[in-house]
């Protein structure tokens, strides 16, 4: 049998195309924009969140296994060791971090958060009181966070929220010194605030006390970090990508946004440990606080209100502007 003359050819597989199919496909998937909702955080943002609730775990778990702290009395009308038994220098009350970093915690942040806002060049010219775009947003982010401080902590239509919510809880101020200062207040109920009850020679009792300590050493802290965590992966030479939505309803980079702000992004070593070294250091700070505070004072529950309220403030200043142009506009973003 002769062989036929005209064979069947037999195409060979299109492993070049199909390689290239694949290539193309991987480069537009890793092109394409990511379906992560804006007002979540990326990894690195979301490490540095989760930081906060871990420490609090930590100096928890440290009290439950520590045998000084099991063993020492713990009163909860103090909301802390009695001095007499503390277990440690950073249990007492008036320990030199607390008196002079903690209770005025607010003032530290502030110095910190201006000397990164007029040293850095990625803000504008350094040392020069140019209010360029990114610093004045800046400063708008400094004065949200302050109003929920003060909200919090100081005044809300009267008392601060944390006094409020003493009080809706059945907290008041139980007089036990003298009868004079029951007769000088007019009865224990018209105390409104800890500190008044306190001068009227009382006791603050019986409602659930947020945690001011936690929450000032976690909203100063983180709003110092993500004032500066742009300039500092910049620098590393790292990218994590923000996502903004624009009022058509897209989702893209936030990076498409960037100022012209007439200095310069990129800074030398120098530069940049001029106007991060002081957040870093008060944010460093603030987290041993944050660690001694979960250790020695205040119930879990007291320390746990105190870390979603402050979370409530980070949440509003840095992420919610990330899904709303209009508030945006106003606030901006960190480094964009």
């Amino acid at each position: 049998m002769e062989p036929s003359s005209n064979p069947v050819r037999r195409k060979s597989p299109p492993t070049r195309s199909v390689a290239s199919s694949a290539n193309a496909s991987r480069t537009a998937a890793r092109r394409a924009p990511s379906l992560r909702s804006p007002v979540l955080p990326t990894r690195l943002e979301g490490v540095l969140l989760a930081i906060y609730p871990a420490t609090l775990l930590l100096g928890s778990l440290f009290s439950l296994l520590n045998p000084r702290s099991r063993n020492a009395p713990y009163s909860a009308r103090l909301q802390s060791h009695p001095p007499a038994d503390a277990p440690s220098y950073f249990a007492l009350k008036k320990n030199l971090f607390n008196a002079w970093f903690v209770k005025i915690g607010w003032f530290w942040t502030t110095l910190a958060f201006f000397l990164f806002l007029f040293m850095h060049p990625s803000t504008g010219p350094r040392l020069s009181p140019v209010l360029t775009p990114r610093r004045l947003q800046g400063l708008v982010r400094y004065a949200v966070a302050t109003l929920w401080w003060v909200l919090v902590t100081q005044w809300f239509f009267g008392p601060g929220l944390v006094d409020r919510t003493y009080k809706l809880t059945g907290g008041q101020c139980e007089l036990v010194r003298s009868e004079a200062g029951r007769a000088s207040i007019g009865g224990a109920r018209e105390v409104f605030t800890a500190a008044a009850c306190r001068l009227a020679g009382g006791e603050w009792k019986g409602g659930h006390d947020i945690s001011g300590h936690v929450f000032l050493l976690v909203l100063g802290s983180a709003f110092l970090w993500f004032e500066i965590l742009p300039v500092v992966m910049r620098h590393a030479g790292l990218r994590e990508e923000r996502l903004v939505m624009h009022a058509d309803g897209s989702v893209k980079s936030a990076e498409a946004e960037v100022q012209m702000v007439g200095g310069k992004d990129e800074a030398d070593g120098e530069e940049v440990a001029q106007g991060v070294s002081a957040p870093v250091v008060v944010a460093g700070l603030s987290w041993w606080m944050l660690l001694m505070t979960a250790a020695y004072f205040h119930t879990w529950f007291e320390k746990f209100t105190g870390l979603v309220v402050a979370f409530l403030g980070v949440f509003t200043i840095y992420f919610l502007p990330r899904a709303v142009p209009a508030v945006r506009r106003v606030v901006g973003i960190p480094g964009v």
